[in-house]
């Protein structure tokens, strides 16, 4: 798997032979180069699908990306309709979606709605899979906000290794003096499974520390968080030497 970074696509051609050759340019300077590949996946993202819905005609306003604006209630404008999911602000993910409208609903009923949105996790389901739930190292250092690391590569675990799948690592982000929690992310096949206890963890207020010293099973994936969880807490491993 190779990245690269800080890279533009220019355009891209079908040769004769049905590969792709692709166009890349430095977004640093004028340096360009050819790729060819057999397949050509384009990601540009995505928005709200909110036109032609005729909302202004309701009174219901959509901000410049065509997002419909909401309270902490997901009330829009017009306070008998409300909005969640894709159309408002944030993650585009059903997960995010499904917790938004259960708590719209209980809202509606009188409760007090409540969603950390630090706490919803993303997964991207290639293999190996990537998945991460709360802050980055690049945010941490950012704010400033002293913290520690913890890494653990799938190599050293056991029941990776009796998959024959051993891509990958966990690494955990913790608060330097509290260990509170910060980040959480995983590459590894089975990374969106794993990333759900790191978001329930996180929604508790967890350490690091407290999820080392809960018993896994073994052999299992889930033993390289708590491996990773060790490292960040204790500054090392328990399973890699």
């Amino acid at each position: 798997m190779k990245f690269k970074l800080n890279t533009m696509v220019t355009g891209a051609s079908k040769t004769d032979d049905g590969k792709v050759c692709v166009t890349l340019k430095s977004s640093k300077g004028d340096q360009q180069e050819t790729m060819e590949c057999d397949t050509l996946l384009v990601c540009i993202g995505r928005k709200p699908y909110t036109e032609g819905l005729g909302l202004e005609q309701h009174g219901i306003s959509v901000d410049k990306r065509g997002c419909i604006p909401v309270n902490e209630r997901f009330q829009t404008s017009v306070d008998s309709v409300y909005a969640i999911g894709d159309c408002i602000a944030g993650p585009m993910l059903a997960h995010k979606a499904e917790d938004e409208g259960i708590i719209c609903v209980e809202g509606m009923l009188g409760g007090t709605p409540h969603i950390d949105y630090n706490n919803v996790p993303s997964v991207i389901y290639t293999h190996p899979e990537v998945a991460w739930v709360g802050r980055s190292e690049e945010y941490l250092k950012e704010q400033g906000i002293e913290y520690r690391v913890g890494k653990f590569p799938f190599s050293a675990n056991s029941r990776a290794k009796t998959n024959a799948d051993t891509d990958g690592m966990v690494k955990v982000l913790s608060e330097k003096t509290s260990d509170k929690l910060l980040g959480v992310h995983i590459m590894g096949a089975t990374a969106g499974e794993l990333i759900n206890e790191a978001v329930l963890a996180m929604e508790y207020g967890a350490s690091s520390e407290d999820i080392a010293r809960v018993c896994h099973a073994h052999p299992t994936t889930a033993e390289a968080l708590r491996d990773a969880c060790w490292a960040a807490y204790s500054g090392r491993a328990i399973n890699n030497y």
